[in-house]
């Protein structure tokens, strides 16, 4: 059984992950209003990651025996800049929910619940590569600026799919 206490907290991480989910799903929209269909995919696969993260948090929540609570989520906003404001954003944002699973841990620590810090282990991991994947393509963009070498990059990001993770071996 799950605490009272890391049941909301978990819970609240599932509304950040929708959030997330839901403010990806907005910069992809924008990204394709401007014709930029590799930016806008990059952010439809980062959406769909985002929304398998929130189900990987139902799952672990309802396994455990605890309440499921769906919470009211804010709107993102619908305007973001240029690529590089996009991605300055994506950034920021990952950081941000980086500082919310160490959170979320911190809690799991607190409550003496082994099983969900093991369960969190995947999450911190899959927060350093977010890190990374964002600040990767930040970096493309500072060095190409606004010139051609944009569209190049929008190229290349058109290819990303989205991969669910493997299952744990049994």
């Amino acid at each position: 059984m799950i605490t009272a206490k890391l049941q909301n907290a978990i819970n609240n991480q599932i509304q950040a992950e929708m959030y997330s989910a839901n403010l990806y799903l907005a910069m992809s929209g924008y990204c394709m209003s401007k014709n930029l269909k590799g930016f806008a995919n990059w952010l439809r696969v980062q959406y769909q990651e985002e929304t398998m993260h929130a189900l990987k948090f139902v799952d672990y929540i309802l396994e455990r025996g605890g309440q499921l609570e769906l919470k009211v989520l804010e709107a993102p906003p619908t305007e973001f800049g240029k690529p590089i404001e996009v991605f300055e954003k994506i950034l920021s944002h990952e950081e941000h929910v980086t500082s919310l699973i160490n959170q979320l841990y911190a809690v799991a620590v607190e409550e003496k619940d082994v099983a969900t810090q093991i369960f969190l282990q995947w999450f911190v991991t899959e927060q350093v590569e977010e890190e990374a994947s964002a600040s990767e393509v930040l970096e493309q963009l500072r060095m190409v600026g606004d010139s051609a070498g944009l569209f190049y990059l929008d190229k290349e990001l058109a290819a990303r799919v989205y991969q669910p993770p493997a299952a744990p071996a049994q």
